[in-house]
């Protein structure tokens, strides 16, 4: 897949404020800090794409970007989707009120919106499988929405470091998962991944079109 525009479109308080769900949606979440904005702007090849903080908790709202894109470089055969960043789950300096609102809001979009083809939920790979991924993920079983882990900040540790932990976090989901779903590991900074997860997007919507 070869993008040939990404545009910002709008940010919505809500499911029901979201734009037409007239194309497939790719949405991007996971905990505060993880490298969600850095991983758009890398698999979008622009860096001012999505805005990167280092503050947790920037995302506030349903962000919708509208992607064009094609087979390979050079082809016509174009196809139109959105990448949706949402807000990260966990650390963030907010009220405990605002952060149950982001739950509801976030809830809401995962089992409401009827065009979500894919959810990539993003894991820091330099650190030990933590609970609160592994209990978002589970969550998102339960919702029966697919999704597929993104190990990201992959050049920010030693290779064997990083293999450990997504080895580790992937034996941890084994004690309620039966069957495992496909990850990625990634760098924003070197793009590692990012082919990958983009092949991913294109066999689906190619699948929608059959």
């Amino acid at each position: 897949m070869h993008i040939t525009k990404a545009e910002y479109l709008i940010s919505s308080p809500s499911v029901d404020q979201c734009p037409s769900a007239d194309r497939p949606e790719y949405a991007f979440i996971g905990r505060s800090n993880v490298g969600k904005s850095s991983l758009i702007n890398m698999l979008c090849n622009n860096q001012k794409l999505a805005k990167t903080s280092g503050s947790p908790g920037k995302t506030q709202l349903i962000n919708h970007f509208t992607i064009t894109s094609v087979s390979k470089e050079g082809a016509r055969d174009y196809s139109q989707w959105y990448l949706v960043d949402l807000p990260g789950y966990g650390f963030a300096k907010v009220s405990q009120n605002q952060r149950k609102q982001w739950e509801k809001m976030i809830e809401k979009y995962l089992r409401e919106r009827e065009n979500l083809v894919q959810v990539f939920v993003l894991i820091d790979s330099r650190h030990d499988p933590q609970k609160i991924d592994l209990e978002f993920i589970d969550q998102l079983g339960e919702w029966e929405i697919p999704f597929t882990l993104v190990f990201t900040k992959s050049d920010k540790e030693n290779q064997r470091t990083v293999s450990l932990n997504v080895k580790a976090f992937l034996n941890a989901m084994k004690a309620t998962w039966q069957f495992l779903p496909a990850h990625i590991v990634t760098s924003a900074i070197k793009k590692t991944g990012r082919d990958k997860i983009l092949q991913l997007i294109a066999s689906a919507n190619q699948d929608l079109t059959k």
